[in-house]
């Protein structure tokens, strides 16, 4: 009876932790349709800007990727080269009679790199973006790291019969990107430079050199510097910020592309098009919709045998 009783008790418990396990799932999935079929209308209600004058805030670009100068990436696990990846390796594990795929390593790359269409040119900081690229491969083979970086991990898992898969993602130089972000520029002027707070910046930095500034600006050279020389290094000062506030202003206007500063706002980056980026989240929306439905008419009918 006793016996009986304790199975009674595990099974009721295995019951309840599967009913508390697909209300999760419900609910998961449920926010998901939601923030999926959101991006989509984000990308299809969003007027495409140019980048001369795109406003600053929360803007969609399009144009052809480029490196900015710098040398191209080379993705870990193929080798390919591009300006940004993404990449995963699984392994084929068992669980007593079954096997599944593990993930043991992933990661994508934070390089910036450049947006250019027929007005100008931005800079991606791809931090923090929900990424859709088009390219994307997937193969299986017996060492964690494909390229024999780490070529013992390969022998032994030739020995040992280990089965790993590898995914990659790239976004690779001179395709066209589709980009959803907060837009912000920087210099040509644009940005208001208080010329008395350079000047305090201005003195505080030479107060940290005490004896240079004795040597500049103590003309009794009486080791100290008195009320008429401190204005003369104020005015000094403030000759200097002048200068620096002009020199700013001189600057080249830079623009970037980045992760919005308020939550709920996207950040999207694609080489699909627009209307096909689109459909990709409509269609993620709507098998979200399918599985919710599932796992809450599970959820529902557990519950209800639980009562």
């Amino acid at each position: 009876m006793i016996d009986l009783y304790g199975v009674l008790l595990v099974s009721r418990g295995v019951h309840a932790a599967i009913t508390g396990a697909s209300s999760l799932l419900t609910l998961w999935l449920l926010y998901r349709m939601f923030s999926r079929l959101r991006r989509a209308r984000w990308v299809e209600d969003t007027p495409t800007s140019k980048i001369r004058s795109a406003a600053q805030g929360l803007v969609e670009l399009v144009g052809q990727l480029e490196g900015g100068g710098h040398a191209p990436l080379h993705s870990p696990l193929a080798g390919r080269p591009c300006l940004w990846y993404r990449f995963t390796v699984e392994e084929l594990q068992r669980r007593g009679r079954s096997t599944e795929w593990r993930t043991v390593e992933r990661g994508r790359s934070d390089r910036p790199f450049l947006l250019r269409d027929e007005t100008g040119s931005c800079w991606i900081l791809p931090q923090d973006a929900e990424v859709h690229p088009r390219l994307r491969r997937r193969w299986e083979g017996n060492r964690r790291w494909p390229l024999g970086n780490k070529a013992q991990t390969g022998v032994l898992g030739a020995l040992l019969g280990r089965r790993y898969r590898y995914t990659e993602e790239y976004l690779q130089e001179a395709d066209l990107l589709y980009a959803l972000g907060w837009f912000e520029s920087r210099g040509g002027g644009r940005d208001a430079i208080d010329p008395h707070s350079v000047a305090r910046q201005i003195i505080s930095s030479w107060k940290a050199d005490y004896p240079d500034l004795l040597a500049r600006f103590d003309r009794n050279r009486d080791g100290q510097l008195d009320q008429a020389e401190w204005e003369r290094v104020r005015t000094a000062a403030a000759l200097e910020a002048q200068r620096q506030v002009r020199s700013a202003g001189e600057l080249p206007t830079v623009h970037a592309l980045a992760g919005p500063p308020h939550k709920g706002l996207p950040f999207l980056l694609s080489d699909h098009h627009e209307h096909d980026l689109s459909r990709k989240l409509r269609r993620q929306s709507g098998w979200s919709m399918a599985g919710m439905l599932l796992a809450g008419g599970l959820a529902g009918w557990l519950w209800l045998a639980l009562l």
